[in-house]
């Protein structure tokens, strides 16, 4: 008797990125859940903001050097650190991946049908949390300090969103640095090689008008810089924004899109 052969299932678009997000969803829920075993962790990695804005503000308030408009130095420097330590605590999430393969447990997510950009974004998206709670610690020292803070809801909402899609992009470029060394020693090379350039290349604790051109050209190309922008504008109650905050928006969602995609091809690769 001839067999009636299976009817091959049909492409559903709405089906496929309702998977995606599941299964991004659940890596996500997987790494934020790592946080409830570390929290002094969360509370270690908020001293040096904590640092940089009470002595390197001061002195640098004091001194008056760096011409911040109608703002105090303070106030001009709270979105540049909370950047920053988005930055460092994204930059360095590669590290745990590398932990990941050497105690087997990428092999079973290349071996589960999740797609590698979900678990690449999932992990993106935890960076974020890790990143966002040091708004928590920053923003009101910076109000304590004499910061003008705006505590609009929308505000402070914008300003966790763009915290989560600034820690996407640096934990995503993390992760492609860790499948590109493959070792911890060298991981923490290349990660303190990048973390330098990255910050002072920006507009975090100087306006990009001080800076000599060839810099500002390579400022443009630097994701923290709109990040910064996007968290002065934010942050600041009437602060103007340099590039405009959808312009700060659609970068960072770019520079997010092209990173999650590059990882997630790379990222097979990792255990070979």
């Amino acid at each position: 008797m001839q067999t009636q052969l299976e009817k091959p299932k049909l492409y559903n678009p709405i089906t496929s990125v309702s998977y995606f997000w599941r299964k991004t969803l659940n890596i996500f829920e997987m790494e934020v859940r790592k946080l409830r075993h570390e929290p002094m962790a969360l509370l270690t990695r908020a001293m040096q903001p904590l640092l940089w804005l009470v002595i390197f503000g001061q002195v640098l308030a004091s001194s008056r050097a760096i011409p911040t408009g109608e703002f105090t130095y303070i106030e001009f420097m709270t979105p540049g650190i909370l950047a920053q330590s988005a930055l460092f605590i994204s930059i360095f999430y590669g590290l745990a991946i590398i932990w990941e393969r050497d105690l087997g447990i990428i092999h079973k997510f290349l071996a589960s049908p999740a797609p590698r950009t979900a678990l690449v974004l999932g992990k993106g998206l935890a960076a974020g949390v890790r990143s966002a709670t040091q708004a928590g610690v920053i923003l009101p020292l910076a109000a304590l300090l004499g910061a003008n803070v705006n505590w609009n809801p929308l505000a402070i909402a914008g300003v966790f969103f763009i915290v989560m899609l600034g820690s996407v992009v640096f934990g995503t470029f993390s992760l492609l640095i860790a499948i590109w060394v493959k070792t911890r020693e060298r991981f923490m090379g290349v990660g303190q090689f990048m973390t330098m350039p990255l910050f002072f290349a920006s507009n975090a604790i100087y306006p990009l008008s001080m800076m000599p051109d060839w810099l500002q050209v390579i400022s443009r190309f630097n994701p923290l810089t709109y990040m910064v922008d996007a968290l002065r504008t934010l942050i600041l109650v009437g602060s103007p924004s340099t590039f405009g905050l959808g312009v700060d928006v659609l970068v960072l969602v770019g520079y997010s899109a092209l990173l999650v995609w590059a990882a997630g091809k790379a990222y097979p690769t990792f255990i070979t």
